[in-house]
Order: C-alpha cells, then sequence, then structure tokens
C-alpha cells in the first residue's frame, strides 16, 4: 500500500510531469485559431447553447471506469452541459442495457470487451489494433443506434509480466524474446487462461511457446507470485496500479506480434443523444481522452487503487494539470 506522505509527494510529482508533457505536446499540435482545443490543446470552452442539453453519464463498477466516466461527466460540465454524477453501474451487460434504453446518456467501454460480450465475436476475432477494433464496433454499435466515439489512446488488456531483474537477466524486452527461454519460466494466471488467445492459449498458438509450468492463480495474487518467486511470468493488466506505483520492480513485454485483444476505450452514446448535444459533446469527449496515456491512466488508477483518493478528485486533478480546465 502506497499511504506515506513521502509517496504522496512523488505521485504527485509524477502525474503533475506527466500531465505537463502531455500539455506541452498537445498545445504543439492545436491551430492557432483553435478555440475549444478540438485538436486536444487549451482549456475547454463552455458554450452557454449546451445547457439547455442534460446528460447522465455511466461507468461499470471498478475504479479505472470510475475514474474514466468522471472524467467525461467533469469535462461535459465544463463545456456547459448540465450533468448528473456519474453512475457506478454493474457489469458490461448492465450498463450496454442502461445506454441502449437511454437510462444514461453514455459510458466508457472497452472495445474488445463490446466486440466479444454484445457482438459474439470471438477473442482471436478482436483486432489487436486500436483503429481497426473501433471500427468493427462501431459498426455493430449502429446497428443498435448507438454510437461510439473515437478510442482513447491507451489499452487496458492483458499482458505479460514479470520482475525487472528476471527481464534483465533473461534480456526480455518483447514476448518473442521468451523463445527459446520459456521452457525454463514457470508463467501463472487466471483459471481461464489456458484458454485465452490473451493468455495461455495465445502465448503457445501465436507465439510457439511452451513454459515449464503454468500455475493458475486468483487474480489478487498475480503480482505475489512474482514478489515470492512461485512464478517467472505472470499474466497482468497494462493498466495495473503497481506498474505505476513500482515502476522499477515490474515491467511489462511488449506484445510484438500483435496478438492481444485491443482493449481501447471507447465512449457510447446513443444516437439520439448525440444529435441533441450536438457537436461539442462528441469533441468534449475526444479532446479530454488524447492526453490518456498508459503511464497517466495507471497512475490515476494507482491514486485511486492505493492511495485512496476519491475518483472524482483523481478525475479533477487529471483535468485541470492537462490544462483542460481551470
Amino acid at each position: 500500500m502506497r499511504t506515506t506522505t513521502k509517496r504522496a509527494r512523488a505521485s504527485a510529482a509524477v502525474l503533475l510531469a506527466l500531465f505537463l508533457s502531455i500539455g506541452v505536446a498537445a498545445c504543439g499540435s492545436s491551430n492557432d485559431d483553435s478555440t475549444s482545443g478540438e485538436e486536444g490543446g487549451g482549456a475547454i470552452v463552455s458554450n452557454p447553447a449546451n445547457g439547455k442539453v442534460t446528460l447522465t453519464i455511466g461507468s461499470k463498477n471498478f475504479p479505472e471506469q470510475e475514474i474514466l466516466g468522471e472524467i467525461y461527466a467533469q469535462a461535459l460540465k465544463a463545456a456547459g452541459y448540465k450533468v448528473k454524477s456519474a453512475l457506478n453501474l454493474g457489469s458490461e451487460t448492465v450498463a450496454h442495457k442502461a445506454v441502449t434504453s437511454g437510462q444514461i446518456s453514455g459510458y466508457p467501454e472497452y472495445a474488445s470487451t463490446a466486440l466479444t460480450s454484445f457482438f459474439g465475436l470471438e477473442p482471436e476475432e478482436v483486432p489487436a489494433d486500436a483503429q481497426e477494433a473501433y471500427e468493427k464496433a462501431k459498426a455493430e454499435f449502429e446497428k443498435e443506434d448507438l454510437t461510439a466515439f473515437p478510442p482513447t489512446p491507451f489499452a487496458s488488456a492483458n499482458a505479460v509480466g514479470t520482475l525487472k531483474k528476471t527481464a534483465e537477466k533473461e534480456g526480455l524486452k518483447t514476448i518473442s524474446d521468451l523463445q527459446g527461454k520459456s521452457e525454463n519460466l514457470s508463467l501463472d494466471g487466471s483459471p481461464e487462461c489456458r484458454q485465452r488467445i490473451d493468455c495461455l492459449a495465445g502465448l503457445e498458438k501465436y507465439y510457439g511457446l511452451k513454459f515449464k509450468s503454468f500455475t493458475p492463480v486468483d487474480i489478487g495474487l498475480r503480482y505475489k507470485v512474482l514478489e515470492t518467486g512461485q512464478a517467472d511470468l505472470s499474466i497482468l493488466f497494462t493498466t495495473d496500479a503497481q506498474l505505476s506505483a513500482e515502476k522499477d520492480k515490474f515491467v511489462i513485454l511488449e506484445d510484438d506480434k500483435h496478438v492481444f485483444p485491443a482493449g481501447n476505450v471507447i465512449f457510447v452514446s446513443k444516437q439520439s443523444t448525440v444529435e441533441k448535444a450536438g457537436p461539442d459533446y462528441e469533441r468534449t469527449i475526444v479532446q479530454v481522452q488524447k492526453g490518456l496515456s498508459l503511464p497517466v491512466v495507471q497512475e490515476l488508477d494507482a491514486r485511486v487503487e492505493l492511495e485512496k483518493q476519491s475518483p472524482a478528485k483523481a478525475a479533477a486533478s487529471y483535468l485541470k494539470e492537462a490544462g483542460y480546465t481551470g
């Protein structure tokens, strides 16, 4: 747990540095005549006309989703919309039903989840390319009179992780680097890992890897097995808070063959809501997610999951430090 004042100060410094780098890059890419930061730079401009529209932004019921829901809700409020507090819904099925029925105006969903849970694709049929996965999901959502906005820069997906010292010892940077070495290394993952394309099944089929052993473990133990030496490798999530909190201890290996399905976030909304809300709706969503790089999301997750900061406060810090709000 990162609860010390020293760690909190370090976390704030890291996040500030990330935000500042985002702000410089974003401002550098904006047009001189831009007034709304639609290319990613500058503050959100409140449009009085948006005050006629009320939006209810939802999210699923875990920290990363709650942070995203708050980011979108606070950003839309800054753009002048009347926004109801982000809802912490249940599973993707509940969230999908809520937006389809009009209970909520929109919510963030993972492209890979949408394609497999709603539209019947097998995991191996989900593209690893974010834009391609988005286009597939968008086309399917349109059949339900829903609109999917462009994807976030970050992807929340499975990844092969290990201790940094193990990676250095074995010369591991990519998953392909495990070829000729995996036979001497053990892997732990979730119980369903044997059948998942973004887990053992994909590592064996597409990377041709064989491991010394594979042990199913509870998801909550995925870092402990590495720390205690019970496993050399573990299936992690790319946005895990620990990857920010203990970046000198853990690393993830690059999926260099692009096997694992794209887990980029796409904001899903009813088409009628998009039309009623006007162009600032999508523009604001796309604008504020441009700064959501993988390191930024890892740090935001760490603030909420490990430092126990509220999702609303973490979202407000992101929007302010990235220059979207004052």
